[in-house]
């Protein structure tokens, strides 16, 4: 017999099914995903995952349909695919006020911070940043965004020479500096004047992870009640019906279970990150596009008599606003892992803290007014979704 290539090997059980160890990440991760979270606390596969992203290779690349703005789909040499959301803008550049929130850029770096910023975290500092920050620290450990992490990926060899996408394909073409540049297909921002250039064809973005198709895990989809209207003068039903919030607390799937909480929990963070669309596992497209400016009403669910929210939500809040667990200072240390690093400008980070202290002043007032046990909902020793701050 031939020597076997031990790369190749694969373990087999007593069944003759292979082990899970000798899954690719990807497949791991796929398999841990549950109701309440897409990845354990402490899965192992999440960070082997994350080097896969940036590190695998590119076999093929084709322009995902349906959407405003262009993004590829990229499959890898392990059979894994993954989200490619290329960068359209520098670090610093702001919306202007003026603009409306649904025509911004999408951000390929707010993809990656919202991941960061999502996931549960064990976070050793280094003394020289802070010596006071020396524990094992976590974000806000919901868990609910796919690994995402940035990539620098060649154009040339990484998108266009290993494409099937003929649409994609012909837009590549050479910029008068003497760059690759292609523009692909979309609703907004496809075009020669919104070209996404290397430098010569070299493209910064991010890759989020795929989630399992839906033929292998059906889920359900809710539109948030509290969605905005996405009209430039037409407003949403609850910014003019002052009974609309009573009457969601009694239309199901709202009228029981935690569904209220989980959706409290949802605009906690996206208006961390400067979010004006709120989509349970969905990306975080929009965000972090304004540093000066907050808008006060993606706040709108933070108002009696609609505000409940967990215990564990409501201390993890509290102690990132404590200055030796800043909510700004965990995330500049957490993202500086990622290959495209530093992932934030600095005046994103400190509007985050900003948006926090906005947060935890409504949840105040509610409290002062409806009183703590009205508005505080004790999840703590529970069978699901308990969570433990550690300091």
């Amino acid at each position: 017999c031939g020597r076997q290539n031990e790369d190749h090997h694969e373990e087999f059980l007593p069944t003759g099914e292979t082990s899970i160890d000798s899954y690719p990440n990807w497949l791991k991760f796929h398999i841990g995903i549950n109701r309440y979270e897409l990845y354990s606390r402490h899965n192992p596969a999440i960070e082997a995952l994350l080097q896969d992203l940036v590190s695998q290779k590119i076999t093929s690349v084709a322009m995902k349909s349906g959407g405003t703005q262009l993004k590829l789909i990229m499959t890898f040499q392990n059979y894994g695919q993954a989200l490619f959301k290329p960068m359209k803008q520098t670090r610093e550049q702001e919306t202007p006020p003026d603009f409306f929130y649904f025509s911004d850029y999408e951000r390929h770096n707010a993809e990656i911070a919202a991941f960061h910023l999502d996931r549960q975290l064990s976070l050793h500092f280094n003394p020289s940043h802070n010596p006071r920050l020396l524990c094992s620290c976590r974000i806000l450990d919901f868990r609910r965004v796919p690994p995402v992490a940035g990539r620098l990926v060649n154009m040339t060899r990484e998108i266009r020479d290993v494409t099937r996408d003929k649409k994609l394909w012909r837009t590549f073409f050479i910029s008068p500096a003497n760059n690759i540049c292609f523009y692909g297909e979309c609703s907004y921002y496809c075009s020669t004047e919104h070209a996404l250039c290397g430098k010569p064809d070299q493209i910064e973005g991010s890759l989020a992870a795929f989630l399992p198709d839906l033929s292998l895990a059906k889920r359900k989809t809710w539109r948030n009640p509290w969605r905005r209207s996405y009209h430039k003068r037409k407003k949403a039903e609850w910014e003019v019906d002052p009974d609309y919030c009573e009457e969601v607390k009694q239309t199901p799937p709202y009228d029981s279970g935690t569904r209220i909480l989980d959706i409290m929990d949802m605009t906690v963070f996206d208006f961390l990150m400067g979010i004006t669309i709120i989509v349970i596992l969905a990306m975080s497209l929009l965000a972090l596009s304004r540093s000066t400016v907050v808008e006060i009403t993606d706040l709108h669910f933070f108002s009696p008599p609609s505000l409940r929210i967990r215990k564990s939500t409501y201390l993890r809040l509290q102690l990132l606003a404590k200055e030796e667990y800043k909510l700004s200072l965990l995330m500049k240390e957490s993202l500086l892992k990622d290959k495209i690093a530093p992932v934030l400008y600095q005046p994103h980070l400190e509007a985050m803290d900003r948006r926090l202290r906005i947060v935890l002043k409504a949840v105040s007032d509610c409290i002062e007014k409806d009183g703590y046990d009205n508005v505080v909902e004790n999840d703590f020793n529970t069978d699901v979704n308990t969570v433990t701050t550690e300091r």
